[in-house]
C-alpha cells in the first residue's frame, strides 16, 4: 500500500465512530482520523483544536450524508467542489436570504480545484457541491426548497462547512467527501443504507490512497 509522504499530515474529520471505523476498515494508516462531532459547530471546533496541536496540510470532512436525486444515487461517492452553509442566513417575507448576500460572513468554502478533482476522478465520485445543513432535510418540500437555490448540490451533511472554515482560519486546505446513504426528501428512515454508504467510504479511502501522494504534488495553491 502507498503511503502518504512524511512532509505531509491529513487529519480526517467525521461526525461519528462508525464513519472513523469504516476509514480504518481501508487498510490504510496514512490518516490521523478525528471523531469531531455532529454539526457544524462540534466540527469546527474539534478541528480547530486538531489544527493547533499538529501541522496539518491537508484536512479533509468525511463520512455518509444524504445524496439529492438523481445526481447521487444511495452508495454513490460526492466529493466537493464547493462547500456550502446552505441554511446560514436569514428568513425573509421574500424567502431565505444567505449571510454573504446580508452583507456580512460567507457561506461558501471552494476545495482547490486540481486537488478535489484529482480526488473525485480517483475514486469515481461525483464532483459537485455538498451543502451543510443544521436540520437535516425531511420533506419532499425543503428539498424542492435547497434544489432551487443550489441547482447542482449532489449532496447534503452536517459538518463540511465548520470543518471548512477552522481549515481556513489555519490556511489548511480542505476537501469533503460524502457516501451517500439516502435521497434528500421525505425522511424514511428505514430506506437508508448506513451499511452500503460505510462501505463506500471505506473504498472511497482505499482507492484514494495510492494517489493522494500525486493529487498533493500536483496541486498548486489557489489564491
Amino acid at each position: 500500500m502507498s503511503s502518504v509522504r512524511s512532509s505531509v499530515r491529513l487529519l480526517v474529520v467525521t461526525a461519528v465512530a462508525a464513519e472513523a471505523e469504516a476509514l480504518a476498515g481501508c487498510g490504510y494508516d496514512g490518516y490521523d482520523v478525528l471523531v469531531g462531532g455532529v454539526g457544524p459547530a462540534a466540527a469546527a471546533a474539534a478541528t480547530a483544536t486538531a489544527l493547533t496541536r499538529a501541522p496539518y496540510g491537508l484536512v479533509i470532512s468525511a463520512g455518509i450524508g444524504g445524496g439529492f436525486q438523481p445526481l447521487a444515487p444511495v452508495g454513490s461517492l460526492v466529493v466537493a467542489d464547493a462547500i456550502i452553509a446552505a441554511d446560514l442566513g436569514a428568513q425573509t417575507a421574500e424567502g431565505f436570504v444567505p449571510v454573504d448576500e446580508l452583507g456580512f460572513g460567507r457561506t461558501t468554502c471552494l476545495p482547490p480545484g486540481k486537488l478535489s478533482r484529482a480526488v473525485a476522478e480517483a475514486t469515481g465520485a461525483a464532483y459537485a457541491p455538498v451543502l451543510t445543513v443544521s436540520t437535516v432535510t425531511g420533506t419532499a418540500e425543503r428539498a424542492a426548497e435547497l434544489t432551487a437555490r443550489h441547482p447542482r448540490a449532489a449532496a447534503e451533511a452536517m459538518e463540511g462547512f465548520g470543518v471548512a472554515e477552522a481549515a481556513a482560519a489555519h490556511g489548511v486546505p480542505v476537501l469533503e467527501i460524502r457516501a451517500i446513504s439516502n435521497s434528500v426528501g421525505p425522511r424514511d428512515r428505514a430506506a437508508w443504507q448506513i451499511g452500503r454508504a460505510l462501505a463506500a467510504l471505506t473504498a472511497a479511502f482505499r482507492d484514494l490512497a495510492p494517489v493522494i501522494d500525486t493529487a498533493l504534488d500536483a496541486w498548486e495553491p489557489e489564491r
